[in-house]
């Protein structure tokens, strides 16, 4: 199934049906007449969207292009199918998703994968605020899955974190990884202020030194296998990951001390 936007909204456009999963089995016209929200008005997908094919069951894929900049909560409790998109989107992209894979060729909005708990999230470009993040008020941020950001994200990436992987190919802003509680960040640019604040477990991996709190304290260098595993897997999935780096020693830091003390911050030291 193809959905192309033929009419740029006004107004944020709440679309949390465009998956594979709820597009299943359905019509061009049943799809069509499918409910979305343009700001508090109730309108047809199809006012948006031109809609053809149908959803084939043996890959479950979707494909969206435009301008979706305004359009929000794309792949939304996704739990199976691929949805490929063309284009900038909007926030929540993969909200509470749970499985099957979004692949988009553009720039991400705020919220990517939050609270999502499995499957997998791949971005060219960049992404904005709280990728993979607990919402405001929740402790629980991503619970499984994968997220690769080929650019740069914004602040407090991995807020609330529990496991999963969340990769940023540029740079990560200030807060990555705060209040983390497991699950692995790796930051292969620049990793901004305060990374790992309030982190009781879970790793962050670095490949450039950066400043840290007060509150972790230097525990060894070393050259953990662990990481060897994540860095092929991230140039497998397109990421420019350098030999030196996979084979290279790695500063660990242990924090957050006002909390369990049981994280760590591994930078790269050449």
């Amino acid at each position: 199934m193809k959905l192309s936007l033929h009419t740029l909204p006004e107004v944020p456009l709440e679309a949390e049906v465009i998956s594979p999963d709820k597009l299943q089995g359905l019509s061009e016209s049943e799809v069509a007449a499918l409910s979305i929200y343009h700001g508090n008005r109730k309108v047809p997908l199809g006012e948006f969207f031109t809609v053809s094919g149908t959803v084939d069951s043996s890959d479950g894929l979707v494909e969206i292009e435009g301008d979706l900049s305004r359009v929000k909560l794309l792949g939304y409790a996704m739990s199976t199918g691929r949805l490929v998109i063309v284009g900038d989107v909007g926030a929540h992209l993969g909200a509470n998703m749970s499985g099957g894979e979004i692949s988009l060729d553009g720039n991400a909005g705020d919220w990517v994968g939050r609270e999502m708990s499995g499957g997998r999230i791949v971005i060219t470009g960049n992404a904005g605020h709280m990728v993979g993040s607990a919402v405001r008020g929740s402790s629980v941020g991503v619970q499984g899955g994968e997220i690769i950001i080929h650019g740069n994200a914004l602040n407090e990436v991995g807020n609330g974190m529990r496991r999963g992987l969340i990769a940023i190919g540029g740079d990560a802003y200030d807060f990555a990884g705060a209040n983390m509680l497991a699950g692995t960040i790796v930051v292969l640019g620049k990793l901004g202020m305060r990374p790992g604040a309030g982190m009781k477990r879970g790793s962050i991996i670095s490949m450039q030194k950066t400043e840290l709190l007060p509150t972790f304290t230097y525990n060894s260098t070393i050259q953990p296998d662990f990481i060897r595993f994540y860095l092929f897997h991230l140039r497998k999935m397109g990421l420019s990951v350098s030999d030196e780096s996979i084979n290279g020693s790695y500063e660990r830091w242990s924090g957050d001390s006002l909390e369990l003390n049981k994280g760590e911050i591994l930078m790269y030291t050449g």
